[in-house]
């Protein structure tokens, strides 16, 4: 009888240690406590849709929100105004410098820009609406399929574009929280905040190579594409999780320095170097 028992014993002991797929709740909490963890628990069952599209929907929402809570206060509104049509006015100056047009047709045109802006609050919000999650989707699955080849092909990971979709995407949460955060920060100082770096929270514009430095020094910014290393290295099947952390994080300021010297070369791609 306690030679059957003994027999049991290592069959239950299996049954109670396998492992079961976790609910996306335990995912949200597990990116931010343990991601480590969390990546390699999902790395053992197939990719679920579920886990991108929530973060990224998220992320929508309060980016749709941030829009309008910061567009409803009037110092902040007032800030972006003349920021837009500073940079227009610019535009115009450097085209009458070039004799492309003359400085009347350059007045012209910039009052009917200002009028056009000044009543096109809703049409404005229709954009954020509309626009913001067009360029969210889009832009998550290129970047997905940028990271697809650095893990697949340059890092040889085991894994496939589902794999890269839900390793850039869970860590989307920290990206939401991210803006919460800057929304805060916007509201209190009554100043328009376009990111949590150095150069947010002190005014320096990213247009300069100090300002594109003090642009990367964000702790938010850091945190996920950490995260995400640690995700894209566990869903793509290696061990060596450093690797895939400093792949990320260097393709990310390759990137942002290629964006910056874009905007720099076409004055009317400046938004790139934010």
């Amino acid at each position: 009888m306690e030679e059957m028992q003994n027999q049991e014993a290592p069959k239950m002991s299996s049954i109670e240690q396998e492992e079961f797929e976790m609910s996306h709740s335990d995912k949200l909490v597990g990116v931010f406590s343990e991601p480590n963890s969390t990546f390699g628990k999902m790395s053992k069952f197939p990719p679920k849709t579920t886990d991108w599209v929530i973060p990224i929907l998220i992320v929508i929402v309060v980016a749709i929100l941030s829009q309008f809570l910061m567009m409803n206060n009037p110092t902040i509104k007032a800030a972006v105004f003349e920021k837009q049509i500073t940079a227009v006015e610019k535009q115009f100056n450097d085209a009458v410098a070039k004799g492309e047009m003359t400085q009347a047709q350059a007045d012209q045109q910039l009052e009917t820009i200002r009028d056009t802006m000044e009543q096109g609050g809703v049409g404005r919000m229709i954009g954020v609406f509309v626009g913001i999650p067009i360029v969210t989707f889009i832009f998550f699955f290129i970047v997905s399929g940028v990271f697809l080849i650095l893990a697949k092909f340059v890092l040889k990971g085991e894994g496939t574009y589902k794999e890269a979709m839900v390793a850039y995407g869970l860590p989307h949460y920290i990206i939401a929280i991210q803006m919460i955060i800057m929304v805060i920060a916007a509201l209190a100082m009554n100043k328009l905040f376009t990111g949590t770096s150095v150069a947010d929270f002190i005014g320096t514009e990213k247009n300069t190579i100090a300002g594109f430095l003090l642009g990367k020094l964000d702790l938010f910014s850091i945190w996920f594409y950490v995260v995400f290393g640690i995700g894209l290295a566990k869903m793509f099947k290696s061990s060596n999780t450093q690797k895939y952390i400093i792949g990320v994080v260097a393709v990310w300021l390759v990137f942002g320095l290629l964006f910056f010297a874009i905007a720099k070369a076409v004055p009317w791609l400046s938004f790139l170097a934010g």
